[in-house]
């Protein structure tokens, strides 16, 4: 639907989105027959909920190679890369090119090992529960539309025998529906309009029927609200994906008149669906009563490492398709309901191609100049202080520097504050600056200065406290936040006026007590 895309204007943006992936998949395969397939722990990533940009967990790399093959995710590269080789052939075609360069190697190194003993640190996340037969159809059938040679052709059927078939028949599987994991509904589909074989007509549309109409009694879940249900984890991303794969069936001569029309109403009904026509989107920023607390770190941005902070998702992630209604159309908008709430990159993957075809149809007009820039909610960096302890002739002040940052979260590793102090009294008695001790109780690495003079015709001076070389960032208890203690300390005869001290003003003054939020003491990065 590439005229979709122009009429639109989206276009100049999917083509980005798709190099974007790609270029990173060219990167992943930085020689022949090795792929590096993940980047990061997910038992550790998973334990920390925080903003992406400030990850300090270690983020290890994992690689499939000839003695520890992964076919089932080097050939879905492969097709990934292929179908980029056709998208780019006539804008692009020294990309194109090379994107058909690591699909053919990468295919061929899934084919020569078809293995995946080597692709373990996926799991339990993304293990291969399909196995690898289906991909390298998949990856088959898209080399051989972007190369023209049959040899992908035979090699993409010579598989079909090895497919996934529904229990106790030789039928092959129809009853779930296209995902990251079982790509066998699309490559049937491809292979069905390529060929024009009844086996492949047959098979995808039993996997069509058996999500409209029925098919040979079977039929997927309906909600009341007309939802086609097939899984409580991200049931919307099973409808929408399925719906794009009848759209372009239903768009196919091979396909009847009847059975068009049935798989073109169930796209239109399951995207209406996603987009609100039962009073709620499912769409993060978009229509009515739409998802404002999605099952994601970074739009959330607690600094707190805890799904209850800031109580609210800090960011619009605009366009994103979360998982959607349990069966009976029950859904709760709950950033800690991640079968519900979470989005994904498959998710929105089927969505936009339904989305598509849509606009296909209807047309629209897109917003113009649309610009998803958010009002921060909150300050990111600010400083707490309170009276530790104090006597006639010193203060002890107990503070603490916090970086909430999320406009985008960062790492502070050059955070300082100076807390300004008047010692109009101390000069008065006698006595300079120098005569005034700075020391620390306690101390989360700060460097804190003696005096050092702002003003001193109106002996206005500053204590700076520099955390210059301590990484302060918003990932949780004890990073968002450090803390320290410093004395100053006149000498025994002198009488030590706080009331005048312009950092003093507003800060706790009961000894002990919570420190309290200040602008008086100014922080700079």
């Amino acid at each position: 639907d590439k005229e979709a895309y122009e009429k639109s204007e989206q276009l100049k943006y999917i083509k980005d989105e798709i190099k974007w992936a790609n270029d990173y998949f060219i990167k992943c395969n930085p020689e022949k027959d090795v792929y590096y397939y993940q980047v990061g722990d997910g038992g550790q990533d998973h334990s920390w909920w925080g903003p992406p940009e400030v990850m300090q967990m270690k983020r290890p790399s994992y690689k499939v190679d000839i003695n520890n093959p992964g076919s089932t995710v080097t050939a879905e590269t492969a097709a990934s890369l292929a179908s980029a080789a056709l998208v780019f052939k006539d804008s692009d075609s020294e990309y194109s090119q090379k994107c058909l360069k690591h699909a053919k190697e990468l295919f061929e190194f899934a084919d020569e090992t078809r293995s995946d003993s080597g692709y373990k640190a996926a799991s339990p996340y993304y293990t291969s529960n399909s196995g690898f037969w289906d991909e390298l159809s998949w990856a088959a059938t898209w080399l051989y539309m972007a190369t023209g040679d049959s040899a992908y052709l035979d090699k993409a059927e010579s598989y079909v025998p090895h497919w996934s078939v529904e229990q106790q028949t030789s039928t092959i599987s129809y009853t779930w529906g296209h995902c990251w994991d079982d790509v066998h509904y699309g490559a049937e589909l491809l292979l069905a309009k390529i060929t024009n074989k009844e086996t492949y007509k047959e098979s995808i549309e039993r996997n069509l029927d058996f999500w409209t109409t029925g098919y040979n009694g079977r039929r997927v879940t309906y909600t009341p609200k007309g939802l086609a249900w097939l899984s409580d984890w991200g049931s919307l991303r099973y409808a929408t994906t399925t719906a794009f794969l009848a759209g372009v069936y239903a768009d196919w001569s091979g396909c009847s008149k009847e059975k068009a029309s049935t798989y073109n109403n169930f796209l239109e009904s399951q995207v209406n669906y996603a987009l609100g026509s039962t009073g709620r989107s499912f769409v993060v920023g978009f229509g009515e009563n739409s998802p404002k607390n999605p099952h994601h770190r970074g739009a959330q941005g607690s600094w707190l490492d805890d799904k209850k902070v800031p109580g609210y998702n800090r960011h619009v992630l605009y366009g994103a398709l979360v998982g959607g209604p349990s069966s009976n159309d029950s859904y709760t908008d709950d950033v800690e309901n991640f079968r519900c709430n979470e989005p994904a990159c498959d998710y929105n993957a089927g969505f936009v191609g339904a989305l598509a075809k849509m606009y296909e149809k209807h047309g629209g007009e897109p917003i113009k100049d649309f610009k998803a820039i958010e009002q921060k909610t909150n300050d990111e960096f600010y400083a707490e202080a309170g009276v530790n302890a104090s006597g006639p002739n010193f203060m002890e002040i107990k503070a603490l520097l916090y970086n909430k940052s999320g406009w985008p979260a960062k790492v502070g590793d050059k955070l300082s504050f100076k807390y300004f102090i008047d010692i109009s009294e101390i000069i008065k008695a006698g006595y300079t600056s120098k005569d005034i001790t700075i020391s620390t109780n306690y101390n989360q690495g700060a460097k804190v200065s003696n005096l050092i003079p702002w003003n001193e015709a109106q002996n206005i001076y500053y204590v700076n406290v520099d955390f210059s070389g301590t990484k302060i960032y918003p990932g949780g208890q004890p990073n968002y936040r450090k803390e320290v203690q410093f004395r100053m300390s006149a000498p025994e005869k002198c009488s030590w006026d706080n009331s005048n001290d312009f950092s003093y003003k507003g800060i706790s003054t009961v000894p002990g007590g919570t420190p309290l939020r200040t602008s008086n003491i100014p922080v700079y990065d």
